[in-house]
C-alpha cells in the first residue's frame, strides 16, 4: 500500500486544494495574515500523514498522525477566524467546517487503528520473547 491510497490522505489533499482555491482569491492583506496561516496548516495535515507513513515504527507513525490532527484543528481555527472576520461567507464556512469535521473523525479512526496495530505488534513481540525464554 502507498500513502496516496489512504482515504485520510486523499480527503486531506482535496480539502487543502479547496482551501487554496478559496484563499487565492483574497486580497493581499487577508492572504498575508489569515490566508498563509490557513494554507500552511491545512497543507500540513496531508504532509504529516505522508511523513508518518514513511516512518519505520508504529510509534513514530502515530506521532506524525497526531501532528496531522493538530494541524487539522489549527486549520479549523483559521476557518473560524475567517468567518468571524467576514472573509468567507456562511455557506463556505459550514461546508469547510463539515469537511474538517469529517476528516477529523476519519483521522481519529486512522490513529486508533494504528494504535491497535502497535499494541498487537508489542504483544506479538512479548509472546516471542516468552517463547525464547522457555526454550
Amino acid at each position: 500500500m502507498k500513502f496516496e491510497d489512504l482515504e485520510v490522505y486523499k480527503i486531506s489533499m482535496e480539502l487543502s486544494d479547496k482551501v487554496w482555491t478559496i484563499v487565492e482569491k483574497w486580497d493581499f492583506f487577508k492572504k498575508d495574515t489569515i490566508g498563509k496561516q490557513l494554507v500552511r496548516a491545512v497543507d500540513s495535515v496531508s504532509a504529516n500523514i505522508s511523513e508518518g507513513f514513511g516512518r519505520n515504527t508504529f510509534r513514530d507513525q502515530r506521532c506524525f498522525y497526531y501532528y496531522s490532527r493538530g494541524s487539522l484543528y489549527e486549520s479549523k481555527t483559521w476557518i473560524i477566524k475567517a468567518y468571524r472576520r467576514n472573509i468567507i461567507d456562511q455557506k463556505t464556512y459550514y461546508e469547510l467546517l463539515a469537511a474538517f469535521n469529517l476528516l477529523g473523525v476519519k483521522l481519529n479512526n486512522f490513529i486508533t487503528s494504528t494504535t491497535k496495530l502497535m499494541n498487537e505488534a508489542r504483544q506479538q513481540e512479548a509472546n516471542n520473547q516468552d517463547k525464547n525464554i522457555s526454550q
